[in-house]
């Protein structure tokens, strides 16, 4: 699926405000041992709505929803 369906699957409002998924394989954290190296070798990768979310990512969802009720005020 892509990305900003996979978001929903963890909350609505993830797929409502999508912005965008921060995305690292697996393999790459395994490989290379934390966040900051998989960086620092290139492998950090930003994504878009077309995204297709593939076995093995391991995404940070990046989203804005503002409550309507709130901002009327």
């Amino acid at each position: 699926m892509k990305a900003p369906q996979a978001a929903g699957v963890i909350h609505t409002d993830f797929e409502r405000g999508f912005i965008c998924a921060e995305c690292m394989k697996f393999d790459d954290l395994a490989e290379h041992g934390d966040e900051a190296t998989v960086k620092a070798e290139g492998l950090y990768r930003q994504q878009g709505k077309e995204y297709l979310v593939l076995d093995g990512d391991i995404l940070l969802f990046k989203f804005n929803v503002s409550d309507s009720k709130k901002a009327k005020k």
